[in-house]
C-alpha cells in the first residue's frame, strides 16, 4: 500500500494563512470595544453604499428639498430639515459617501507615503536614514491642520484637494513607527540570511521586511482613517471643502452659516456631529483592538 502523498508547498502556505486567520478572528472577537467599532463601521459604510437606493439625489439640490425651510423632526423627517427644505437625514446618509471616501482614500495616500519613507530609512541606515528622519522631523513638529488649511486655500476646492491636503501632512507618525520596526525586523537572523543568498536590497525589503511591518501598518491605517475624516470635516466646515458635495463638515458649515448656531436649530447640527464622532471613535477602537492583536502586550487582561 503507497504511501499518502505530501502536501504541496502551495496548499502548506494556504493551510498556513487560514490558521493565521482564525487565530486572528479569535483574538479579536475576545476584544468587546473591537467588535462595537467594526460593526459601527460595517454599519456606516453599508448605509453609505446603498444611498442611492432609497435617496433621491435631485432632493439634496437647493432647488429640490421636498420640505419647508427649518422644519422641526417629525414623522415625515426624521431629523427635520434645513434651511433648502432638504431632509438633514437624507444629508448625513449621503454625506457618509464623501467622508468615507476621504478618510479612506487620504489615509491610504498618508500611511502608503509613511510606510515607503520608514522602511527606506530602516534598512540603508547611516546618511540617507538621518536625512529621511530630518525631513519627517520637520514635518511632525508643523501643525498638520494648518499646514492642510494652506494647501487647501492655494489649490482648487475639490474632493482630490482635500485627500492630498490631508494625505501629504498626516504621514510622519506612520513613517517613524515602520521605521522603528523596519530596524527590528532588519536585526533578525533571517535578514542575514536572505543577503548571504544573494538577496538584494529590493527583495529584502519587499519580500521580508515589508510583510513583517505590514501589522503595524494596518493598525496605523485605522487610526488615520479617523484622523482623516476629522480634519476633512474640519477643512469643510472652514469653507475649504468641495462645494459640489455633501459631507458631514460641509453640512455643518451650512448650519453655521445659516445661524442654526443662534437660532437653536439643534437638528442641523447636531446629527453630522455625532456622524463624526461615532465614526471616528469606531475607527480608533477598531485601532486600537489590532494593536492588541499583534501586540500581545498590550491586550487587556480579563
Amino acid at each position: 500500500m503507497s504511501a499518502p502523498a505530501a502536501p504541496s508547498r502551495r496548499a502548506l502556505l494556504w493551510a498556513r494563512r487560514r490558521a493565521a486567520w482564525g487565530e486572528f478572528a479569535r483574538t479579536y472577537a475576545q476584544n468587546r470595544a473591537g467588535l462595537f467599532g467594526l460593526a459601527a463601521l460595517a454599519a456606516a459604510a453599508l448605509t453609505a453604499l446603498c444611498a442611492p437606493l432609497f435617496i433621491d439625489s435631485a432632493e439634496l439640490a437647493v432647488t429640490g428639498g421636498p420640505g419647508g425651510r427649518f422644519e422641526a423632526p417629525s414623522g415625515e423627517f426624521w431629523l427635520g430639515t434645513d434651511a433648502f427644505g432638504r431632509s438633514v437625514l437624507a444629508m448625513v446618509v449621503w454625506g457618509a459617501r464623501i467622508s468615507l471616501t476621504v478618510g479612506f482614500l487620504a489615509a491610504f495616500v498618508s500611511v502608503a507615503l509613511g510606510t515607503v519613507i520608514g522602511i527606506l530609512a530602516g534598512h540603508f541606515g547611516g546618511w540617507s536614514s538621518n536625512v529621511l528622519m530630518r525631513v519627517t522631523d520637520w514635518f511632525l513638529v508643523l501643525p498638520s491642520l494648518v499646514v492642510a488649511v494652506a494647501l487647501a486655500a492655494v489649490m482648487e476646492r475639490s474632493t482630490l484637494t482635500i485627500i492630498i491636503a490631508i494625505g501629504v501632512t498626516a504621514w510622519p507618525a506612520t513613517a517613524r513607527v515602520v521605521r522603528a520596526q523596519t530596524l527590528s525586523v532588519e536585526a533578525r537572523p533571517f535578514i542575514e540570511r536572505a543577503r548571504a543568498l544573494g538577496g538584494g536590497h529590493l527583495h529584502v525589503m519587499k519580500r521580508h521586511v515589508l510583510p513583517n511591518v505590514m501589522p503595524v501598518v494596518l493598525a496605523q491605517t485605522t487610526l488615520l482613517v479617523a484622523e482623516a475624516i476629522v480634519m476633512e470635516s474640519t477643512l469643510s466646515f472652514l469653507g475649504l471643502g468641495d462645494p459640489s458635495t455633501i459631507s458631514w463638515g460641509g453640512i455643518l458649515q451650512e448650519a453655521r452659516n445659516a445661524g442654526a448656531i443662534s437660532s437653536g436649530i439643534w437638528w442641523y447640527m447636531v446629527p453630522p456631529g455625532l456622524a463624526i464622532a461615532l465614526v471616528a471613535l469606531s475607527f480608533t477602537l477598531c485601532g486600537r483592538a489590532l494593536e492588541g492583536v499583534f501586540n500581545p502586550r498590550l491586550r487587556e487582561r480579563r
